[in-house]
């Protein structure tokens, strides 16, 4: 749930991952849901019609076809009929109609780690991995009921980005559950496991650049290098797609700081 990125896939290919990047209804995202105040519901509804078709808000009319789920369903029939070598028809159904959406993993940066989220919550799949996100201040939706059990929730930021920066993340990591797994880790100056936890975070030198950290934690040309020119965070790619979601870290309290402006959408 991001745009498409090489040279992540070539790491999920590596870890042993079939890969695929939908393309689905998802520009209403600075169009809808704009007021000030918005409702706790507007967002998250909005991104789980986009995610499944279905009519769950009235901001929008998004028909199946035009869905994630619709979409990466008859992408994955493609593939099979292409490249049945390749094994895809194992992430369908048997019926073929769908596919299977519990040994699926969510991903996606940004705009695409929050509805990565939403659907996790309503949806039940193999883990999350959270780049960048989710935020969706004011809403709701990530203190829900999850049909993903919350151990299965993975997030890396940067902290100089402004969704950290001004604690959205924190409260959505909060709001799922995270901290029931573990502390809050720099991955800078620890390694793996990374004390079992689901809630990583960089400081790695940007410059000073929010725009630049935003985009830091996925490989590409904002990411961080060595003096070799090596990327400094594959290992924790690597931990993020493919740590056991049964080894778990020790809960943590909630932070008073990162929940102070937030104390609305929180349910305790």
């Amino acid at each position: 749930m991001m745009s498409p990125n090489q040279l992540l896939f070539d790491r999920l290919a590596s870890y042993g991952l079939h890969s695929i990047q939908v393309h689905y209804a998802r520009a209403w995202f600075s169009k809808l849901c704009r007021e000030n105040p918005v409702s706790e519901t507007c967002r998250g509804n909005v991104r789980l019609e986009a995610a499944t078709g279905e009519d769950f808000s009235d901001q929008v009319a998004i028909a199946k076809p035009d869905s994630m789920m619709v979409r990466a369903t008859q992408f994955v029939k493609w593939l099979d009929r292409k490249n049945p070598q390749a094994n895809w028809r194992y992430f369908l159904t048997e019926d073929g109609n769908d596919l299977r959406w519990e040994d699926v993993i969510m991903a996606g940066s940004s705009h695409g780690s929050t509805t990565s989220a939403r659907f996790a919550v309503y949806k039940k799949v193999s883990r999350v991995v959270m780049f960048c996100g989710p935020r969706d201040q004011l809403q709701t939706w990530q203190s829900l009921p999850s049909k993903t059990p919350r151990n299965r929730y993975f997030g890396f930021s940067h902290v100089l980005d402004g969704g950290w920066t001004a604690d959205h993340y924190c409260r959505s990591w909060e709001l799922l559950g995270m901290n029931k797994y573990g502390p809050i880790v720099n991955v800078d100056f620890s390694k793996p496991p990374y004390e079992n936890t689901r809630r990583l975070i960089t400081s790695f030198d940007v410059g000073n650049n929010v725009r630049r950290a935003h985009s830091s934690v996925v490989p590409g040309g904002a990411a961080g290098r060595d003096k070799n020119g090596k990327f400094i965070h594959e290992a924790v790619w690597k931990y993020l797609f493919t740590h056991p979601v049964d080894v778990t870290g020790q809960p943590t309290p909630l932070d008073p700081d990162c929940l102070k402006d937030h104390r609305k959408g929180l349910k305790k």
